[in-house]
């Protein structure tokens, strides 16, 4: 490849890369502090949950910085996935994925459950704005993720890819059955929490994957 044709390239590289951070930076921002944070018990509490408390603004961060380098990498796909109906929806589907997750740092839960320290060991009786919000960006950005996880599966089926569109097929469906199926809500935490890193780690995957396939160009 000449330099006059990779030159172009490499903004894209550089956006395709911002998927890995994203996909890295919440789960390890979110469990640093579920491990060491005194009184989180991730048995209980949710992992938004840390946006709460003297150390809070840490989980706001993951979760704004995640939704800028997501959006940052939804621009990359864009470059790379085109032409096609995946190649469109996606990267759509991932910028929905990083606004939400910016609106769930903008946007925090309510107090509950004895988190933070000194707080009730029960839940609001109503719940407030901010709250209702937080849980409307969190069930967008799991949701626009395990659609775009299937429509790659997809993608990757008709290119004759097996194994990436089985991995692309089951991480979305595992984190729909952990994340969109009624269980018991004292699960609630721990599933959530898988689930997050399953579609942290596809993200990664994608990342790894599409920055690649645009290095061989």
């Amino acid at each position: 490849m000449t330099p006059t044709a990779e030159t172009p390239l490499r903004p894209t590289r550089f956006l395709l890369g911002c998927g890995t951070v994203a996909g890295l930076l919440f789960p390890v921002l979110s469990f640093g502090q579920a491990f060491t944070r005194s009184g989180f018990d991730l048995r209980r509490h949710a992992v938004s949950s840390l946006t709460l408390g003297d150390l809070g603004w840490l989980q706001v961060a993951a979760f704004v910085g995640t939704g800028v380098l997501a959006v940052a990498f939804a621009v990359g796909l864009w470059r790379a996935l085109r032409p096609g109906r995946a190649g469109t929806t996606v990267p759509v589907l991932v910028g929905v994925y990083g606004v939400a997750m910016v609106g769930g740092g903008i946007f925090v839960p309510d107090p509950g459950l004895g988190w933070p320290p000194g707080t009730p060991t029960g839940l609001p009786e109503q719940a407030s704005t901010g709250s209702v919000l937080h849980t409307v960006c969190g069930a967008a950005a799991f949701l626009s993720l395990i659609a775009a996880g299937l429509l790659l599966a997809r993608r990757f089926a008709g290119q004759g890819n097996r194994t990436w569109a089985l991995y692309s097929a089951a991480s979305a469906a595992l984190a729909f059955v952990l994340t969109a199926l009624p269980w018991s809500e004292g699960s609630a935490s721990i599933r959530f929490a898988i689930g997050a890193v399953l579609i942290s780690g596809w993200l990664v995957a994608l990342s790894w994957r599409t920055r690649g396939d645009v290095a061989d160009r």
